[in-house]
């Protein structure tokens, strides 16, 4: 990858460029934040965490405390890769016969009965394990910007006052909710405070993930999802921990491409990866479409099966990245035809969220998502805490012989995902687009368009994007696309939908920093509130 001209898409966004640290966000008040910690002289792991508890004042319902942590951490020291699994467990209570006995097809996600898909929150443990292994500030430090925002407030930005809107119905089944004003949400424009959760996070800068997992709101809270039918106990809030794990990588056309291993769904964007690269005709948009595609219905086809907590299924890594593998895959797409049932690669085994980009002036990285999973989670809020809940477990399959099925104190599929990439063992870029099952699909599309295409990273996330949805089989794709690029893959027997305006989101947003020798190169996606800065 290398410096390149102006985008030639309409964002009319520039790219970005530091010497001495950057950070890209999806809010300008967070990436504000974690500017703020990097001047400091806080490093990349600082800035992220501020960063992410910042979003979980001003867009509240992508991410926060309730929710999960993924996190690939860059140390230019020794050229090192480590990866933080920060996702929670089911409670040691789920059962999988109550939920079938209930009659239910899948675990509810919002509504009365919304506690159910409720797992532990993994965000406060992963903030202050992150913290203490490799940070340069203390908690106190690091969160005193947002616990600023939430007690003295902030402007609510026009597209999160539209995901505020829709999600008003949801936060309904609270009484006196803290993200509500009146039962309504609050308008672009409108100044937001959050005192409640201003409060809670000055209580855990000061006290640790103690006060969190081990005393009285980790009692509020299990005694309030009770009223949801929520069945977490005590016992697994002072059990959780987070996980340092070995990330998983692939060679894509010379580039090293890492991601964390399952219980995430990363593999899926290394498979598809590893499938495409097979694929060199870029002088035809619609036939490189066709086959990114098609690669994405595979690795989804196979991280949908595979893809659980490896404490309980040992997910075939080995075979799901080998070159092999991927070249079978790849041969068995027709070059004009779309297919909507490929089959799962079945080895014989043993057995709306946000994402923040950081590059410090040491040459660290840290690759950071936090999530809620859906919007504003199960809609659950934790009263006089301000804490949103999030439904991560509604991602657990019901069918019995599944390796993701749901079973007491297990790690539930998941969608959050973080990355970067390397070459020669050195930085080169720290990556992630949000989104939910649209992040795999991203990250295959903005890697394509940086190694395949040249594109700076601002360009990449300029680039219009597709989004498949294996659930109905269609592929939505953006306006800015070509008319006859629509035409030609509806003639390979594509399910053609187009979005624009704010139904933009469902490409989701990425953020971006490159590495050029002492230069960072950052781009922040169009289609949310924020941006990449600089110094």
């Amino acid at each position: 990858m290398s410096i390149n001209t102006f985008s030639k898409y309409n964002s009319r966004r520039s790219d970005v460029l530091g010497l001495n640290g950057s950070i890209a966000t999806s809010h300008p008040l967070a990436a504000n934040a974690g500017l703020d910690i990097l001047k400091k002289g806080g490093n990349a792991i600082d800035a992220a965490i501020a960063a992410a508890a910042a979003l979980n004042v001003v867009e509240p319902m992508s991410t926060g405390i309730g929710g999960d942590v993924f996190a690939l951490i860059y140390l230019n020291s020794n050229s090192k890769i480590i990866a933080l699994n920060g996702s929670g467990r089911s409670g040691s209570k789920a059962d999988l016969q109550y939920i079938k006995d209930n009659g239910f097809k899948e675990i509810p996600s919002e509504g009365p009965k919304s506690g159910l898909s409720v797992s532990v929150p993994g965000a406060v443990d992963a903030w202050e394990e992150l913290s203490k292994k490799y940070g340069n500030f203390s908690l106190d430090t690091i969160l005193a910007p947002a616990i600023d925002l939430a007690i003295n407030g902030f402007p609510v930005s026009e597209i999160i006052a539209d995901y505020w809107y829709k999600s008003e119905k949801k936060l309904s089944i609270n009484e006196n909710c803290d993200f509500l004003i009146n039962n309504k949400s609050p308008k672009f424009g409108d100044k937001f405070l959050n005192p409640n959760l201003g409060n809670t996070l000055k209580n855990i800068a000061e006290n640790g993930k103690n006060y969190f997992y081990d005393g009285e709101v980790a009692e509020k809270i299990i005694n309030y999802l009770s009223k949801f039918h929520g069945v977490l106990t005590e016992d697994d809030f002072r059990n959780h921990e987070s996980e340092w794990v070995d990330p998983i990588s692939i060679n894509y056309r010379g580039y090293d491409v890492w991601e964390c291993p399952p219980n995430g769904q990363g593999i899926a964007a290394l498979i598809g990866l590893n499938i495409f690269e097979n694929f060199n005709d870029f002088n035809n948009e619609a036939l490189k479409l066709h086959y990114q595609l098609e690669s994405m219905k595979i690795a989804f086809r196979d991280s949908l099966w595979h893809v659980s907590d490896p404490e309980f299924y040992k997910t075939p890594v080995d075979k799901l990245l080998s070159k092999k593998y991927a070249n079978k895959r790849f041969n068995e797409i027709d070059i004009n035809k779309a297919k909507f049932n490929y089959d799962i690669g079945n080895f014989k085994t043993q057995g709306d969220t946000v994402y923040i980009s950081v590059i410090d002036k040491d040459g660290n990285a840290c690759s950071f998502i936090n999530s809620l999973f859906q919007s504003f989670g199960s809609g659950i809020v934790i009263p006089n805490y301000g804490i949103a809940m999030n439904n991560r477990g509604s991602l657990f399959s019901l069918m019995e012989n599944h390796p993701n099925k749901l079973e007491p104190s297990k790690r539930p599929f998941n969608t959050i995902i973080p990355s970067l990439i390397t070459k020669d063992g050195k930085l080169l870029s720290s990556l992630g687009v949000m989104g939910g099952f649209q992040q795999p699909q991203g990250h295959l599309q903005v890697i394509s368009n940086m190694i395949d295409m040249k594109m700076t990273p601002q360009a990449s996330l300029d680039a219009p994007r597709f989004n498949y949805d294996f659930l109905t089989s269609i592929v939505n794709l953006e306006e800015s696309f070509d008319k006859k690029t629509y035409k030609i893959l509806e003639s390979y027997n594509h399910k053609i939908n187009i979005l624009k305006n704010y139904e933009r989101g469902t490409f989701g947003g990425g953020q971006i920093i490159n590495k050029f020798e002492d230069v960072t190169i950052s781009g922040s996606d169009p289609r949310k509130d924020g941006l990449a800065l600089s110094y």
